[in-house]
């Protein structure tokens, strides 16, 4: 472990997902293994014509007032988060941050898209006149780091990390050495993506991501089951609220957990699919768990990427029987909430923490029979117990393998 490289405190959550507008919303969900996939008129007529999508309630007017009519839907998600994050890390205890001092790193992997998509559609139908003077501004990948800034005038860093669906891992990790290198007292750090459109659905179905269980859509991500064929489209924001160990002690905040290790590494295989060997997605865990001075067998549960498709968790699967072959349950969200693609990491990393916190394994959704000859200790129902420590895991396309390691406080 690198000199100083100490633990980070996680003190605050905020999530906004297709399985509740909150994070308890979200964890009640995630906990009752209750699967988020449903119809999505934008996606009808098309190939894969259902999604999980955030509840209509959800009213990007009523919580952000007119300012949410210059972002794009996956910044309104991460606005909502990161307020939700801030708000529960000062509940009873006050932040009083110094402004200079605190950072934002947001994850995002298709950003604007939508707006992209509309303002296109605009300039073939009316011409460019009509495109709006906020397409750019809206939509750029900065944006939602950018508004977060703004809407906690926050004067310290400001980053955006982007790759693929490692995002919000990569962004918590980020974050970590921000606050690690004294640049920072306080970190808010996740990802957020806004992708369901005709057009993303589309192309993710030519490539053969997608599932096409289009008549039973709420079974449809089956995590680590034999019968997976494909992952569901989701969309989301999660922020972690994170500071520094001394900084929390100061103002009287125990943490939900603690960030102790991170790592990643690349596979450069193939700008799709994975390393069957998963070799840099072994290399990310056992690296991570060294950082953090853990131990493989010291692990009590791992938050596992597993997107539902059959090459994919295949070797992720390979991959932590070798690293941990004293099976530790292992849980996968997707199954209830679907591939939130460069949120998924800020969501699973968000809810591992819950795990600790509440002593509490949520079920993989949908599960129903492994593959032959897998012998992962799958969370097939809750599992309770108390978990030291558990990990966190993200892959991406272009071969990105990102990993957290977290302990109780």
């Amino acid at each position: 472990m690198r000199a100083g490289a100490e633990p980070v405190a996680v003190t605050g959550l905020g999530m906004l997902t297709p399985a509740g507008l909150d994070t308890a919303a979200t964890w009640e969900t995630v906990l009752a293994g209750t699967a988020c996939a449903r119809p999505v008129p934008a996606l009808a007529g098309g190939p894969v014509d259902f999604a999980c999508t955030i509840a209509d309630a959800f009213d990007p007017l009523a919580l952000l007032g007119p300012a949410a009519r210059r972002m794009d839907r996956f910044t309104q998600l991460a606005v909502v988060a990161a307020r939700q994050a801030v708000a529960d890390a000062t509940t009873d205890v006050p932040m009083g941050w110094d402004p200079q001092r605190v950072g934002v790193v947001l994850g995002t992997g298709f950003a604007g898209i939508s707006t992209w998509e509309s303002q296109r559609m605009r300039l073939h139908a009316d011409g460019p006149q009509f495109v709006s003077p906020l397409a750019v501004p809206s939509s750029i990948a900065n944006m939602a780091a950018a508004h977060i800034s703004l809407d906690q005038r926050i004067h310290g860093p400001s980053h955006t990390v982007s790759t693929a669906c490692a995002s919000g891992t990569t962004a918590i990790a980020t974050a970590v050495e921000l606050l690690r290198s004294g640049r920072c007292d306080v970190v808010l750090a996740g990802g957020a993506e806004a992708a369901v459109t005709a057009l993303t659905a589309a192309a993710f179905h030519r490539l053969g991501a997608l599932s096409t269980r289009g008549q039973d859509p709420e079974r449809a991500s089956r995590p680590f089951d034999r019968d997976r064929d494909g992952f569901v489209l989701g969309e989301g924001a999660a922020v972690l609220l994170m500071e520094t160990l001394p900084h929390a002690r100061c103002r009287g905040r125990r943490p939900y957990a603690l960030l102790a290790g991170h790592a990643s590494a690349t596979d450069a295989h193939h700008l799709t699919n994975p390393d069957p060997h998963g070799r840099a997605a072994e290399h990310a865990l056992r690296t991570a768990l060294a950082d953090a001075r853990i131990e493989p067998h010291q692990v009590a549960h791992v938050n596992a990427h597993a997107t539902s498709t059959p090459q994919g968790d295949a070797a992720e699967a390979a991959t932590l029987g070798r690293v941990f072959p004293h099976a530790p349950p292992v849980t996968a969200v997707k199954g209830a909430t679907g591939h939130l693609l460069a949120a998924a990491g800020a969501l699973e990393a968000a809810v591992t923490v819950l795990s600790i916190h509440h002593g509490l394994i949520p079920p993989i959704a949908n599960w129903q029979q492994g593959d032959p000859g897998s012998d992962l200790n799958l969370a097939v129902n809750p599992v309770k117990g108390p978990l030291p420590v558990a990990v966190s895991e993200s892959f991406g396309f272009g071969g990105h393998n990102a990993v957290l390691v977290l302990t109780q406080p």
